[in-house]
């Protein structure tokens, strides 16, 4: 467990009982959306916490405003999101590296991502060290990262 000593911040591992809370966080935010919220079932979120990956969220005042889930089998981000309240407060940074610390703690492969052209979330990605490697589904992005570049960018960090 991570705590912010700044404010009533904590990052933890997810558990099943938080998924009513994070599908709340879901179906708020404003870009990426799903087409239909029946799309992502409780059993889903509860198959890739509990069989395909794991997940983090953040909790503000016992309020959970982001999460993010990595699934192991598909080498892939599931998810990655915050509550559109609680945007620009570092919460998915911190979320998106206690997960790939993880993830890379588990496997050497490499781990990708789709998401929507032109939103924030493909600046972030792309501000957090992601490659582009074409399109994915329905016109989404596709990222990857390796395990190599992941490392590298933690060391350049922890020494700037």
């Amino acid at each position: 467990m991570i705590k912010n000593k700044s404010s009533d911040m904590v990052i933890r591992e997810a558990k099943v009982e938080d998924i009513p809370q994070i599908q709340i966080v879901r179906n708020s935010v404003k870009e990426n959306m799903l087409s239909n919220p029946n799309l992502v079932t409780d059993d889903n979120c509860k198959e890739f916490l509990t069989e395909r990956g794991k997940g983090w969220v953040c909790e503000i005042d016992g309020k959970i405003t982001g999460f993010s889930i990595v699934d192991l089998k598909e080498n892939n981000i599931w998810a990655l999101f915050v509550d559109p309240d609680f945007e620009k407060k570092g919460i998915g940074k911190k979320l998106h590296h206690i997960m790939l610390d993880w993830y890379f703690s588990q496997t050497r492969e490499s781990v990708w991502l789709g998401t929507s052209p032109n939103t924030r979330a493909e600046i972030f990605y792309t501000k957090n060290g992601w490659n582009y490697i074409g399109m994915h589904g329905k016109n989404e992005i596709k990222f990857e990262m390796t395990y190599n570049h992941w490392v590298n960018k933690k060391q350049y960090e922890s020494e700037n």
